[in-house]
């Protein structure tokens, strides 16, 4: 095995164009996994992290980039606040060591789908900024990116660079089902991020299909309802009915299969559960929000 390690961006592009067969580790909390139980052997490690550029973030008005190499660790400490739902998920991920070391972008290039980041990202919007030596950058929406049970939209010479996420306009909210709260890979999990500005919602599921997947019509449900009864400006609770409907439609907007850590008929219920719980902890936090502004 060939161990290729670059210290500028384009080096690594160069380097991924001339062996597009390199696997890009930077954590390496999902590759180390599989080549310590000899479950893959590339040709080629790419070593990413000397690359200075890839471990950088910076917000442009009223959007953030997050470079694929930057840890959870410093996500949580550092973009807790425009970045509520992605810090709430990263929290979620392994032990303390593992969120020193993993990154949304390793999360990305893994592309399960039970990955944490996963629902929040498509949830919220984000796009993927990828790039190839040959052809520069170019952007993924998040819910284009996933193409199938770990297969991604990315060209073989193509390394993923950063994640542009709109800064939170409003609450944001994570949860997932498994056997602890952290350090289990999730039996299914759930983002849902209001935007009062807009007024719309994004909602997203893991675990549940075979890659991580919005819930359209859950959304559409949801946003029509507050906009309907006043509750953007009121801030006045959704009704229990309007909380359970939300809920049966972000697990209809599931596929689950039986597997080990849980069948399709509990994960579609854990859904409309989870999906019921967010709701009722993003709106408490729309509400605080709006004493803040009043006081």
């Amino acid at each position: 095995m060939d161990f290729l390690r670059p210290t500028t961006l384009a080096d690594a592009l160069a380097l991924k164009a001339e062996r597009p067969d390199a696997v890009p580790i930077a954590g390496g909390t999902d590759v180390m996994v599989e080549l310590n139980f000899d479950k893959h052997r590339p040709a080629a490690l790419l070593d990413l992290n000397r690359v200075t550029e890839l471990a950088e973030w910076s917000r442009d008005g009223d959007t953030v980039r997050l470079g694929a190499a930057v840890s959870y660790t410093r996500l949580i400490e550092e973009l807790g606040g425009p970045l509520p739902g992605l810090a709430i998920a990263s929290r979620t991920v392994g032990s303390p060591q593992i969120r020193n070391r993993g990154t949304v972008g390793g999360n990305l290039g893994a592309a399960s789908p039970a990955g944490d980041t996963a629902p929040v990202l498509l949830a919220t919007g984000a796009r993927v900024e990828v790039a190839s030596a040959a052809r520069g950058p170019r952007f993924i929406p998040a819910d284009e990116f996933y193409v199938g049970v770990k297969r991604h939209a990315l060209e073989p010479d193509e390394l993923i660079v950063a994640v542009h996420l709109p800064a939170a306009a409003g609450p944001q909210q994570f949860a997932k089902i498994g056997t602890r709260n952290a350090m289990v890979i999730a039996v299914c999990s759930f983002a849902v991020a209001l935007d009062p500005v807009r007024r719309a919602v994004g909602a997203a599921v893991g675990s549940a299909a075979p890659t991580p997947r919005r819930a359209p019509e859950a959304e559409r449900f949801l946003a029509a309802e507050l906009t309907d009864a006043g509750l953007w400006d009121s801030r006045v609770p959704p009704r229990d009915s309007v909380r359970r409907r939300f809920g049966e439609l972000v697990a209809d907007a599931a596929s689950p299969i039986d597997d080990v850590r849980g069948t399709a008929a509990y994960r579609r219920h854990a859904l409309s559960v989870l999906a019921r719980r967010t709701l009722t902890w993003v709106w408490a936090d729309y509400r605080k929000e709006g004493e803040r502004t009043c006081a």
